[in-house]
């Protein structure tokens, strides 16, 4: 049994950009093995809209890689250069098979691609510097974006650059919110003073909507109860070589210390997380570390288990009603999916 207190991850760049690939959970997903809801028909158009887009992307990337253009143009019938915008954009609630379907066109289009969520992009610029960052994207066939989100104007600005950046040099895109594009920043900063920055962004993506019910939710009950602290740590020397117990204020600390693109590998050959003395977080910051942790945990299908507070209480009531609501709600649905696992 360890922690996570203690471990300090160093990962170079060539990591970092070799990490851009779907998680564990969606390793193996395809278009057909997403199960659309009879009574969603958004579901299935959204899989026609996502499996044409694929077969743009593979027409760019012949597009760009060959020099035969005119002869193969004549060979196929149709042009070379796709239609549409760069790329799309799935909107849709928490659960509905966004990422899934993501993770499907990456894995129907040919490489270099990268796969990562908006966090995992933006934390890229950071550890490398936004030069080396493009240099580093300019060559993917695909870029796609999982839970793309502006939380403050720094992002906007970042993001509308670096995505201007990429399709420029030819990168198709595709992305998937709760958000739609020209709503981006509401309720977290003067969004109207940014206008141009978001409809930049905006004017990258086709939109296609996506309806349902969050899959994780449908007839399972609450987040487990907090175990003692006696039987939480029980259960983790029962677990042994891959369990990691951490006093919950300890990891706090610890995570204000490491940089979030290293947070993947603060989780390396670790199988259960166990948290003690779990409480509510009253301070932001400290809430969007935990949030980028409970992603990477749950890319991992990490189980969890805690003591003191429930997981239901987490975030505070003003959080779950303020600019980074969707966030939070995200972070509980799949923490509580998680907590499940460990029970």
């Amino acid at each position: 049994m360890g922690s996570l207190v203690g471990r300090e991850p160093q990962l170079g760049r060539d990591r970092l950009v070799a990490e851009l690939v779907p998680s564990p959970r969606f390793a193996d997903v395809s278009f057909a093995s997403y199960e659309p809801s009879p009574d969603e028909p958004s579901q299935a158009a959204a899989v026609t809209e996502l499996e044409a887009h694929a077969e743009r992307v593979r027409d760019a990337q012949a597009s760009r890689g060959q020099k035969e253009g005119g002869l193969r143009r004549l060979l196929r019938g149709r042009p070379t250069t796709p239609q549409g915008a760069p790329g799309v954009y799935l909107d849709g609630g928490f659960g509905v098979g966004k990422t899934h379907l993501l993770a499907a066109t990456w894995h129907a289009v040919p490489g270099p691609k990268a796969f990562g969520t908006f966090v995992e992009y933006t934390n890229l610029v950071g550890a490398l510097g936004f030069a080396e960052a493009v240099r580093a994207l300019s060559p993917m066939t695909l870029v796609a974006i999982d839970e793309f989100e502006l939380d403050d104007p720094g992002d906007t600005v970042l993001m509308a650059r670096l995505l201007r950046e990429l399709v420029d040099a030819g990168v198709r895109l595709a992305a998937t919110s709760n958000t739609l594009p020209g709503s981006l920043g509401e309720g977290r900063f003067a969004a109207d003073d940014f206008l141009r920055e978001i409809q930049a962004v905006g004017s990258n993506f086709d939109v296609v909507r996506i309806e349902g019910e969050d899959y994780r939710h449908r007839g399972l009950p609450d987040p487990p109860p907090p175990l003692p602290d006696d039987e939480l740590e029980a259960r983790a020397r029962a677990v042994g070589d891959g369990a990691v117990l951490d006093d919950v204020d300890a990891l706090i600390d610890h995570l204000a210390r490491v940089h979030p693109s290293r947070y993947g590998a603060l989780l390396d050959g670790v199988t259960h997380v166990f948290w003690r003395g779990l409480r509510p977080l009253a301070d932001q910051n400290v809430a969007l570390r935990t949030v980028v942790l409970a992603d990477r945990m749950y890319d991992r299908s990490i189980p969890l288990a805690v003591s003191g507070a429930s997981l239901a209480d987490l975030f505070t009531p003003e959080m779950l009603a303020g600019g980074y609501r969707k966030k939070y709600s995200r972070a509980l649905s799949r923490l509580t999916s998680l907590a499940r696992d460990g029970a």
